[in-house]
């Protein structure tokens, strides 16, 4: 049995990392389709618990009956003070000094967008889907593999999905705000014809690169580092097959490479816990960074319009 969970441990690292299918079956015409997979588990997974934690941080960061006195302003828990905390330094580090008023208005989403990413990110370091072939592997099985695990954020078309609905918050916001006049104005970049002809179609191309640099960062560097963890792993891994050999060379090079390789792995993973929560942040805000751009064109149009009316009366 031991000979059977390192010969799977050993195998090529990138089986630990992609997405695994659980059902497949037909759809809108279409054989094959992959109706759920591991990824989709994780992403249901960390759907649930976006909503239990936000939900029970929210009951206890709200205020309290008044017949606690003082105490009802005071959050109950050190968990919900985690996630106020949290949630404050990003609203007022990061939110409002871009979106100023409006910072209300999309710190919902902004926050739910952070949490969700950072929940499938930390859930794709827990060996979900190692344990699930593991016990599938000893019972002779294919009950789990599948169901759930690995990294959702490491797959294209999540990422591609989470950027799309910011891409369509973006510029729905922007319209809202500009009007839908301003917001087509914006596409010429201030800039008069003949030059906003070239400018137009630029101004579409960054329009349309802007959320594909989103889905293209987070599925990126999610993938690199669980692959780096997968290989370490195996490495590691592999050391124990040369130690249980018990010949000289084989304890003295089996027993290097495991401990070299553990301690790798330890570090990288405490490297992937600081990417987990990096790569959350960095999706919200520069999701944040792109509504404010919509927004301040709209401003710098006004500020100008002022200045060109005060220019105009000191004329006068």
């Amino acid at each position: 049995m031991m000979q059977d969970v390192l010969t799977m441990a050993a195998s090529n690292p990138v089986d630990h990392v992609v997405n695994q299918p659980y059902w497949v079956g037909r759809l809108f015409g279409i054989d094959n389709v992959w109706l759920w997979s591991a990824h989709v588990g994780n992403l249901f997974l960390a759907g649930i618990l976006t909503v239990m934690v936000l939900m029970h941080a929210a009951g206890r960061i709200a205020t309290g009956p008044a017949s606690q006195g003082t105490d009802r302003f005071v959050t109950r828990g050190s968990f919900a003070h985690m996630i106020e905390v949290i949630i404050t330094y990003l609203q007022e580090s990061s939110i409002r000094p871009l979106l100023g008023d409006r910072t209300a208005r999309f710190m919902p989403f902004l926050m739910t967008v952070f949490f969700f990413i950072l929940l499938n990110n930390l859930l794709g370091l827990v060996p979900i889907i190692d344990a699930t072939h593991l016990i599938d592997s000893l019972t002779g099985s294919h009950a789990l593999t599948g169901l759930v695990g690995a990294t959702a954020t490491q797959n294209l078309f999540v990422t591609a999905a989470l950027a799309l609905i910011a891409a369509l918050v973006i510029n729905v916001s922007g319209i809202m705000t500009l009007g839908l006049g301003e917001y087509l104005k914006h596409l010429t970049a201030g800039t008069r014809f003949p030059v906003s002809l070239l400018l137009v179609p630029i101004e579409i191309v960054g329009t349309v690169i802007k959320p594909v640099a989103l889905a293209l960062r987070l599925f990126a560097n999610m993938t690199a580092g669980h692959i780096l963890v997968a290989v370490l792993l195996m490495f590691a891994v592999s050391g124990l097959g040369i130690l249980t050999r018990w010949t000289a060379g084989g304890v003295v090079m089996g027993g290097a490479i495991t401990v070299v390789s553990i301690i790798a792995t330890v570090a990288i993973y405490f490297l992937e816990l600081f990417v987990a929560f990096l790569q959350a942040f960095v999706f919200m805000f520069l999701t944040t960074v792109f509504i404010s751009l919509l927004s301040h064109h709209g401003e710098h149009e006004h500020h100008d319009e002022h200045g060109h009316e005060h220019a105009h009366a000191q004329a006068h």
